[in-house]
């Protein structure tokens, strides 16, 4: 035979032929094998019956499963790990007693169980993808109570709330816990009135409930981190969330100076996906009992936690985007009443939902007293539109003589603050003569102007080139909100040796020396200066106050006070002008310092009107028959009132995923076509079961198919 005819394998192969043909067979496009079905395996002696939360994230779907499990897979299947199952298949799928068929979907393990409720035949669970517990019975209870609150499902909460598995991160050891540590001394909390006592309950186990009314100033992160650490000291966990990345770098500096390394997690989304699950797997091991963190972290598994903070509750940051659109502030609350532990909710302003916490006396407020207020906070000057109309220079310039001279002073010994309310170069306009402001003919948005100078619409792009004013029928326009960009630069010509520096969405900037400067920035970047602000300038106030928002007063006070609080206090010379009107009531509140009246009278007022906080209101949007379709279906409780339907202009739909939301890009495009939005609204008492009633209706038109989504959102942060 010769050695063309010899077969592979025999005695003349060498290892490079077994080598070429085992690279060949690793190459070739064979289909992966799919997962056991555990067909005639046999089931675990105990417990055989596994209860599984499907990631479906449909509402129709919102319950917990049950499965069989495989007595191979009885040691790793433990209650809070990862699972793998098929999901989908037909009774008819049924053979040698188990089900199969369906499509592969996580999930996690719940509970195991004796024996099922279901009295036919048990798929069997596919595979366990890791052995680390994720979900536990207080963080299971408190995503529960969640989904219930805002009409949304288990799973999508739980998305929330889990951070994707790594691999690495699993197989990194986490560190030994250490001990508690001694109880903080008060330091800056002594300026409150009751803010030692806060302290020492906390330190004591006690679970104290509290609205804090932070004074202006740099001490806020500082007083965060002993509050942390008093819950510490007791043997508990303690869990701070904060509004973005900068503010809990500035905690976490705190901490880490108060009580050393090691002691405490950081999760953030500049960690890093690896790092950030590192840190939760530390915390959720026990090895970490303290976190410091932006919105997701509401969900921390902090073990046997003592306390839950929440810092400026009013920031847009802490409403989520993502079904079932869960607020940091609500969530926490649901905490401290499941868990048992202390709530203590900061800012330097105060929101009519936190003011409601006080008068309800579900918590206690913790404020300062006027002496200590006025001493700390700005001098405060308004101008408003009867000055500017004398002011030439206002008119010219758009910077009134009095912000002029507060900033000239102000750069003599250091920084001065510039908050413009929008970025960018492109100027909101309005009629000059009767300032009604420039709409599009076609859409009803706001015309703006670009570098260009052409006018067009910010909602749908269409260029305006005919424009007049519908009140006065003038011609001519004017800036209303003039970008930060645009500001930079007419600030550097007013004074050409002061550098200007900018802060906003494309840059944001932590901190900014204390040499003189000028620091032009949007709500919310604000720097913080280095010994404080020595001025600070608050332009277009009145654009912020008209916006057409139920929330446009509490919000543009919530912006000034933030901003406000980087300028150095009264007794070291710091001084704000704000330009608007000043017998506004946001405005006066501001020059008085005084944001818990603020809030007080605006709740008075939506009590008086049936206005959230005091009522529960809930939103539907989708498109006009989806919407008639919705509320034909739904069952609402018999108090409740439906207001409109009204139109949505294109920038005013929800973001972000929704339940039976159509993926992007798939069929028509919802942005092409007119939008509507319903609201409804229950007195107290009945939010649960508006919530209820809208979850049902969800799930009914889910089940049967319906191709247009109507997205529900309960308590929308912007209700117009």
């Amino acid at each position: 035979m010769s050695s063309d005819d010899k077969q592979p394998g025999g005695p003349g192969d060498g290892p490079e032929q077994l080598a070429l043909i085992r690279e060949t067979v690793r190459r070739a496009k064979v289909p992966r094998a799919k997962p056991r079905t555990w067909r005639g395996a046999a089931l675990a002696k105990e417990l055989p019956v596994a209860r599984v939360m499907v990631d479906k994230g449909v509402l129709h779907l919102d319950r917990l499963w049950d499965y069989a499990v495989p007595e191979e897979l009885d040691a790793a299947a433990q209650p809070g790990v990862r699972v793998r199952v098929r999901f989908g298949a037909g009774s008819h799928q049924v053979r040698e007693g188990r089900r199969e068929g369906g499509g592969l979907v996580d999930g996690y393990l719940v509970e195991r169980r004796a024996e099922s409720d279901y009295t036919g035949p048990l798929a069997a669970l596919a595979h366990v993808v890791s052995p680390e517990p994720v979900l536990g019975p207080e963080l299971l209870a408190l995503a529960r109570a969640v989904a219930d609150r805002y009409a949304g499902s288990l799973a999508d909460v739980l998305q929330l709330a889990i951070p994707p598995r790594n691999g690495q991160a699993e197989a990194v050891a986490s560190p030994a816990p250490l001990p508690a540590p001694a109880a903080p001394e008060p330091d800056t909390w002594s300026r409150y009135g009751r803010g030692p006592a806060f302290l020492d309950a906390l330190a004591r186990g006690a679970a104290p409930r509290a609205v804090w009314t932070a004074l202006p100033g740099p001490h806020w992160p500082e007083e965060l981190a002993r509050a942390a650490a008093a819950a510490l000291a007791s043997g508990r966990g303690a869990l701070v969330v904060v509004p973005d990345g900068r503010r809990a770098t500035r905690v976490d500096e705190a901490l880490t100076a108060l009580l050393g390394p090691g002691r405490h997690a950081l999760l953030t989304a500049e960690s890093g996906p690896r790092r950030r699950y590192e840190q939760w797997l530390a915390v959720r091991r026990g090895s970490v009992r303290a976190v410091v963190g932006t919105r997701a972290a509401m969900f921390a598994p902090v073990r046997d936690v003592g306390l839950v903070a929440l810092w400026d509750d009013g920031d847009g940051s802490h409403s989520d985007d993502n079904a079932p659109f869960p607020h940091v502030r609500e969530v926490l609350e649901l905490r401290a009443a499941h868990e048992g532990c202390a709530f203590l909710l900061g800012a330097t302003g105060c929101t009519v939902e936190a003011a409601q916490l006080v008068e309800s006396g579900w918590a206690e407020p913790i404020v300062a007293d006027r002496a200590r207020v006025r001493a700390a906070a700005p001098l405060v000057r308004t101008v408003g539109d009867h000055d500017l109309a004398r002011d030439e220079a206002a008119r010219a310039a758009r910077l009134p003589s009095v912000a002029w001279e507060v900033a000239r002073e102000g750069l003599r010994s250091g920084p001065v603050l510039v908050q413009v309310p929008r970025r960018g170069y492109v100027p909101r306009l309005a009629c000059d003569r009767c300032r009604t402001p420039a709409r599009c003919r076609r859409c009803a948005g706001p015309l703006e102007a670009h570098e260009v100078h052409e006018l067009c619409c910010a909602w749908c792009g269409e260029a305006e080139r005919e424009w007049h004013c519908t009140e006065c029928g003038a011609f001519r326009l004017r800036a209303t909100v003039v970008g930060a960009r645009r500001t930079a630069e007419e600030l550097g010509r007013a004074f050409p040796e002061v550098p200007v520096r900018t802060s906003g969405r494309d840059q944001v900037l932590d901190a900014v020396p204390g040499r003189p400067a000028l620091v032009v920035a949007t709500p919310g970047a604000e720097p913080v200066a280095e010994g404080g602000y020595a001025a600070g300038l608050l332009l277009d106030g009145w654009a912020m106050l008209g916006r057409p928002d139920l929330r446009a007063g509490e919000e543009a006070l919530r912006r000034w006070l933030a901003a406000a609080a980087l300028v150095r206090g009264q007794d070291e010379g710091g001084r704000v002008v704000v330009v608007a009107e000043s017998t506004l009531r946001p405005v006066q509140a501001l020059v008085r310092w005084d944001p818990v009246g603020h809030a007080l009278a605006e709740l008075a007022e939506r009590a008086e009107l049936g206005f959230p906080p005091v009522s529960r209101m809930a939103e539907a949007v989708g498109t006009p028959q989806a919407v008639a379709s919705f509320l034909q279906s739904v069952r609402l409780p018999p108090e409740a009132e439906v207001l409109g339907p009204v139109p949505v202009p294109p920038h005013g739909r929800p973001r972000g995923r929704a339940e039976g939301a159509p993926a992007p890009g798939a069929g028509r495009e919802p942005a092409e076509e007119r939008w509507d939005r319903v609201l409804l609204r229950v007195p107290p008492g009945s939010g649960a079961a508006l919530a209820a009633a809208l979850k049902t209706a969800q799930a009914a038109r889910m089940a049967r198919g319906a191709t247009d989504p109507v997205r529900v959102r309960v308590d929308p942060p912007s209700i117009g």
